[in-house]
């Protein structure tokens, strides 16, 4: 006994949901990447947690080279990649730094998660 099976509708729109959402621009895409980037070393994601967490959302270098386990300028040089990144902003107080985070960057990184 042959049994005859339906077809199925081959076109593109029966198999894929079209792209409604506008798609990022060069130039926002080259500044999330950096970021991601930034936030691809362990060390520097652990930095920046211990950023948030501290009090006032701000923290000195010379507090958080002893929680990674690093030296001063190994935490520096973390440190400078996400700046450079715009996840954190540096303010000099005398002869320590002291590091936030940039206000809305984590926002930013957390929406280009999301569907648009």
């Amino acid at each position: 006994m042959n049994a005859s099976l339906p077809l199925l509708d081959d076109s593109p729109a029966a198999c894929c949901a079209p792209v409604l959402a506008p798609s990022l621009t060069e130039e926002e895409a080259l500044r999330l990447a950096a970021m991601f980037k930034a936030l691809g070393d362990p060390n520097r994601v652990r930095l920046l947690s211990l950023i948030t967490a501290a009090e006032g959302h701000e923290a000195c270098i010379c507090d958080l080279t002893e929680p990674v386990g690093l030296s001063q300028p190994t935490v520096s040089h973390h440190m400078k990649k996400l700046v450079d990144a715009g996840l954190v902003e540096r303010e000099q107080r005398g002869r320590w730094a002291y590091y936030r985070v940039v206000p809305g960057a984590l926002d930013h990184l957390a929406e280009a998660l999301v569907a648009r």
